[in-house]
């Protein structure tokens, strides 16, 4: 504890909240970042999700915001679970000045977060509901004096900047901005350029152990795909497992499919209403349920801080390596071993080969032992037939 007392003042209202916490160590981007950021410096950090970069951003968030004296934080992250996640954490980090803290996002009523926000100090929220709020004016960031930019460079790759660059603009000149992003690539970096006052730059080192991650690939025909898998899946001596699809249609046609096959699963993808998503993530967290497999899409998984996963399944191969680096980086955490199962058929052979490619992996290939091919029990409807199927329910409703 003693290494944090060196980083934050003695009466810091943080440090007691992490005394609570029992943390003992900081983390390395903490460590790096929080004695920049309390002394009021921008800051430009490359730090992956599970490095400890909330409680780094908190630092500022905590020393810099007043209570009863209107919005003055704002957290801008790209995923409504990101939302939810930091803002319980900030909440934590908080409360020993009592700060109120809330999360604005889509698929919610807006109105209840328009009433919650006139008595908030902290807004953590994605950039299309922040939006929502400055057209109604239910929103007002005059009063801004801390911005922090969440997993920048995943902005960039769901088309939000340019909502991003909006409620920048609408926040004050004079203030604090905290840029965090688990690559810093050329369009982080003009952003930082276009936004921040002559920024510090720090990055932790890769949070993956290379030694204890294992990474093997099986190219297969289409026809057996799945089959592999659910063969995986039953004969790998596995903990947690994550499972990461490129569509929400193939995050439903694994999971149902292995549900269908006495393998319980649960899908977490953007199309389903936030209530929905956090009820399938808390059967996922409970030790009641027993369910260890998460089939994910990208978009719904970004910001999930699940530990303990030894497991990466690539059911569909990722469409660059910076995609492939965020889903590895779910394994091999704090000194523990991990595995990366990509399963490979022939329409993504051009992706994985500038993955495979690259020197910063060491992907080896694996025998594809004769796998019994599955029955496949549901697939996915096709929009033709759905709208056809609507339009006679609609014709013949009594």
């Amino acid at each position: 504890m003693e290494s944090f007392e060196k980083l934050l003042d003695k009466d810091n209202p943080l440090l007691k909240s992490i005394y609570d916490r029992g943390f003992s160590e900081p983390s390395e981007i903490q460590e790096k970042s929080i004695p920049i950021v309390i002394s009021g410096k921008d800051v430009i950090a490359g730090a992956a999700t599970g490095s400890g970069k909330t409680l780094a951003f908190s630092a500022a968030l905590v020393k810099n915001v007043e209570k009863d004296s209107g919005v003055q934080g704002l957290v801008l992250t790209p995923t409504r679970e990101l939302a939810e996640q930091i803002t319980k954490q900030i909440l934590d980090f908080s409360k020993y000045k009592t700060l109120k803290v809330i999360s604005v996002y889509g698929g919610v009523s807006i109105y209840n977060q328009i009433k919650n926000i006139k008595s908030s100090e902290i807004i953590i929220g994605t950039p299309g509901r922040i939006l929502d709020h400055l057209n109604k004016r239910s929103l007002d960031l005059s009063r801004i004096n801390t911005l922090v930019i969440d997993e920048a460079d995943r902005m960039f790759d769901m088309g939000f900047i340019e909502d991003v660059e909006k409620i920048i603009r609408e926040c004050p000149i004079k203030r604090q901005t905290l840029l965090f992003s688990a690559t810093i690539n050329q369009e982080v970096v003009k952003l930082s350029k276009k936004y921040m006052k002559e920024p510090i730059e720090v990055s932790a080192e890769q949070y993956i152990d290379p030694k204890k991650l294992k990474q093997v690939y099986y190219d297969v025909p289409d026809s057996i795909k799945f089959s592999l898998l659910k063969y995986l899946l039953e004969n790998e001596h596995s903990g947690l497992v994550m499972v990461f699809c490129n569509t929400r249609k193939n995050v439903d046609f694994v999971s149902k499919n292995l549900s269908f096959m006495g393998i319980n699963a649960v899908p977490i993808h953007g199309g389903f209403s936030q209530e929905k998503r956090n009820r399938f993530l808390e059967i996922f967290n409970s030790e009641k349920n027993k369910i260890n497999i998460l089939i994910a899409s990208d978009v719904a998984a970004r910001g999930l801080d699940i530990k303990n996963v030894t497991h990466v399944y690539n059911y569909d191969i990722p469409l660059n390596k910076n995609e492939y680096i965020h889903r590895i980086g779910r394994t091999a955490r704090a000194g523990k071993n991990g595995k990366v199962i990509n399963i490979l058929t022939e329409r993504y052979y051009d992706n994985f080969q500038d993955i495979f490619d690259s020197k910063e992996f060491n992907i080896q290939q694996e025998e594809t032992h004769y796998i019994k091919r599955v029955k496949i029990r549901w697939m996915p409807e096709k929009k033709d037939l759905r709208i056809r199927r609507r339009k006679f329910n609609k014709q013949y409703k009594r």
